[in-house]
C-alpha cells in the first residue's frame, strides 16, 4: 500500500496550484487554520476539501485513512455531517 503524503508535500502541492492551505480553508468558509487539523488527524470533510483543490481523490493523499486491512476502499464520505444549510 502507498504511504500517506507528507504534510509538506500537501502544502507544496497547494502552493504549486497557486494557493495555500489557509486560503483553501477560507474559500470553504472555515477559519484560516481549520484545515490544518486534517494534516494531523482524520477529518473526512477537510480531506475532501483539500483533495478537491488538488484535483485528486482523498485516498490518493491519505491511503491509510481510505483503505482497510484487506485493501478495500472505505467510503468515508458518508461520515461527513450534512449542514442544516445544505439541500
Amino acid at each position: 500500500m502507498k504511504k500517506d503524503w507528507h504534510h509538506a508535500d500537501i502544502i507544496a502541492s497547494l502552493r504549486k496550484q497557486g494557493t495555500t492551505l489557509a486560503a483553501v480553508s477560507r474559500k470553504a468558509g472555515l477559519s484560516s487554520s481549520t484545515l490544518a487539523n486534517t494534516l494531523v488527524r482524520p477529518w473526512p470533510k477537510g480531506e475532501y476539501i483539500i483533495a478537491k483543490e488538488l484535483k485528486v481523490h482523498p485516498c490518493e493523499i491519505w491511503p491509510s485513512r481510505y483503505y482497510d486491512a484487506h485493501k478495500n476502499l472505505i467510503d468515508r464520505k458518508v461520515l461527513i455531517r450534512k449542514s442544516r444549510y445544505q439541500d
